[in-house]
């Protein structure tokens, strides 16, 4: 992936994500001419209807009304089709306007922006994360989900200038990204979203297809355990992040004992 000094085509100027303005034409329209931006935003949408697993390149031509062969003017197969896709919605963030790319109101403010707009990335496009947590990212520094060298630069930036020392602030990072995948990755995998290849959650055995005369305790909390409170664990975890970072701050900005 090429460093993102800027989002793939800048950042939009009415604030919203890239692909509302990049959607496949429907049919019976007149065809826009294909460019790379168009090919990877019609990807994006035929992921986020179909799945990964269904997307191919013959799929994908007649998903824009084209040969398949025709896309390989902009992409040079399917990796380099799934790179862009994963470029195209991290640059999403860009396009939110509850995330800043600078800290407003202090560190804290930042870090729970961002957190949420990666979280809002993930429900968005719940088929897609997974792709953001596992392709390579730019530089073997730059860890998932923030897959941007220019997102790691703001990063890094938003904590040194609020006191953390370079060691901290890369402790931080370290921490936030964990957390994020962590979190995210079980979130959308609830959803039923496969995280691997071998994953199938459709065939899983439904629970009460299942004996549970021998696990008492779980037969009887089973429809707390069945609840959703997938947001509320988000924001307590978060909140536990960010009072361990401060933690670290503090520790960090310790005058060291010299002998």
């Amino acid at each position: 992936m090429a460093d993102d000094a800027a989002p793939l085509s800048g950042v939009p100027t009415d604030g919203q994500p890239h692909t509302r303005a990049l959607r496949a034409s429907p049919p019976g329209t007149a065809r826009t001419p294909l460019d790379r931006r168009r090919v990877l935003a019609a990807a994006l949408e035929f992921i986020d209807q179909h799945g990964l697993e269904a997307l191919t390149m013959r799929r994908m031509g007649a998903h824009l009304g084209v040969e398949g062969m025709a896309l390989y003017r902009h992409v040079t197969g399917r990796e380099d089709l799934l790179d862009g896709v994963v470029e195209l919605v991290v640059d999403e963030l860009y396009g939110d306007p509850e995330v800043y790319l600078a800290p407003k109101h202090g560190w804290q403010d930042y870090l729970q922006r961002l957190a949420h707009g990666v979280r809002q990335i993930a429900l968005t496009h719940p088929a897609v994360f997974p792709l953001i947590a596992t392709r390579p990212p730019a530089a073997p520094w730059v860890r998932p989900p923030l897959r941007s060298l220019r997102w790691l630069e703001s990063f890094l930036d938003a904590l040194t200038s609020h006191g953390f020392s370079d060691g901290a602030a890369v402790a931080a990072y370290r921490a936030y990204t964990s957390f994020l995948l962590g979190h995210l990755l079980l979130e959308v995998a609830q959803r039923g979203v496969p995280i691997t290849a071998l994953d199938d959650p459709e065939g899983a055995p439904d629970a009460d297809e299942r004996s549970l005369t021998e696990f008492p305790l779980v037969r009887r909390l089973s429809p707390l355990l069945a609840e959703d409170e997938s947001a509320a664990e988000f924001e307590e975890s978060l909140e536990n992040l960010l009072e361990r970072l401060q933690r670290v701050l503090r520790e960090s900005q310790r005058p060291r004992s010299t002998r």
